[in-house]
């Protein structure tokens, strides 16, 4: 079990940018399945309370996860959640969906 003095780490927009090309990162959205299928980070897997079971039980726990929702708040529960479940690297994208939107339009994903 993870001690309550680890914590989730924050990721910039263009860190994820940069990371996305190396394929280290699972990269897991929180929001609403409409706003999902709406557009969404490339490879980003939509993670639900429906989903959250199968998550837990075939995730690579030592990979990098960055948790994107909408603006980077929910993501910081959420990212301190999967801390909790003993993943060791799990960051929280600042600005979230919205502002991945704004900076990189060209590599929404549908």
């Amino acid at each position: 079990m993870a001690s309550s003095e680890e914590v989730f780490k924050h990721m910039q927009i263009s860190e994820l940018h940069q990371t996305l090309a190396s394929d280290t990162h699972v990269v897991v959205d929180i929001r609403d399945p409409a706003s999902f299928q709406s557009g969404h980070i490339p490879n980003a897997i939509h993670l639900s309370n429906d989903s959250l079971a199968e998550f837990l039980r075939t995730a690579d726990f030592d990979a990098p996860v960055v948790v994107c929702c909408y603006h980077g708040i929910s993501s910081q529960q959420a990212a301190q959640f999967l801390i909790s479940q003993d993943f060791t690297e799990v960051y929280s994208l600042d600005g979230g969906f919205t502002d991945w939107q704004l900076q990189h339009p060209d590599t929404v994903a549908r």
